[in-house]
């Protein structure tokens, strides 16, 4: 199976390009810029580089969410639009998973934390088990204030903090959970699209690309104040507008 794998969900922008287990290429980058101006000559250019063709792929694998509304909206559409035009499986996955996913050999609960604001995260808890030899959600990804997520964790023994913006919160976690721990490499702190596009290898493709959105977690802050005024049934009427 030939995969492409793109993350945009945060500052980072990666993307990936695999065959099986074989990595064809992989393009990451950290710096500040606007993922709708990289993102596509970073596909074309490791296409290229892969000897691929767009019709040479099989499934195309994003993260979903959470993240930016801004990173997220960009890589899943652009999936999406790759995927219907080329005629190609789609598949969304979990953001948070992919960063615990990218920690090697590491006991307990693996944390990732994105900064959602105003002492607020976007978080979850997984776990490998190594016996079925897949990865476990221990605690659904949510949005949540800082301290009583720091407070529901406190019943593990065990618990491994990861991503770069767990660095604004290491002084609370370690006055709250002296005996977790706070992932201290560099490259574990960012997201793989070969991670991505590994996890994307075993999840079944999307039924209805056409319905896929992405996973926000949390309403933008303009359409919670509309809804302040305004009352709605459907919860995607801003996806729809």
């Amino acid at each position: 199976m030939r995969i492409l794998a793109i993350d945009t969900s945060n500052q980072t922008l990666s993307v990936a390009v695999m065959a099986e287990d074989k990595i064809l290429g992989e393009y990451t980058s950290t710096t500040k810029k606007n993922h709708s101006m990289t993102l596509m000559p970073a596909v074309n250019e490791l296409m290229k580089a892969s000897q691929l063709k767009p019709k040479d792929l099989d499934r195309i694998v994003v993260a979903q969410g959470p993240g930016s509304y801004t990173g997220l909206r960009i890589g899943v559409t652009t999936a999406k639009t790759l995927a219907y035009t080329l005629k190609k499986e789609l598949v969304g996955v979990s953001s948070i998973l992919t960063l615990a996913a990218g920690c090697l050999n590491v006991n307990g609960l693996i944390v990732p934390i994105f900064d959602a604001r105003r002492n607020n995260v976007y978080t979850g808890a997984y776990q490998y088990n190594t016996v079925q030899g897949k990865w476990e959600t221990i605690i659904e990804d949510h949005h949540t204030a800082m301290d009583a997520w720091l407070t529901r964790l406190s019943k593990y023994e065990a618990v491994y903090f990861v991503g770069e913006d767990t660095e604004k919160f290491r002084m609370m976690i370690e006055e709250a959970l002296p005996q977790a721990v706070v992932n201290e490499y560099p490259q574990w702190q960012i997201p793989s699209a070969v991670v991505l596009a590994q996890l994307g290898a075993a999840e079944k493709p999307e039924k209805d690309i056409h319905q896929f959105l992405p996973r926000y977690l949390k309403r933008v802050e303009a359409e919670e104040n509309w809804l302040k005024e305004h009352s709605v049934g459907d919860e995607n009427y801003v996806e729809k507008i």
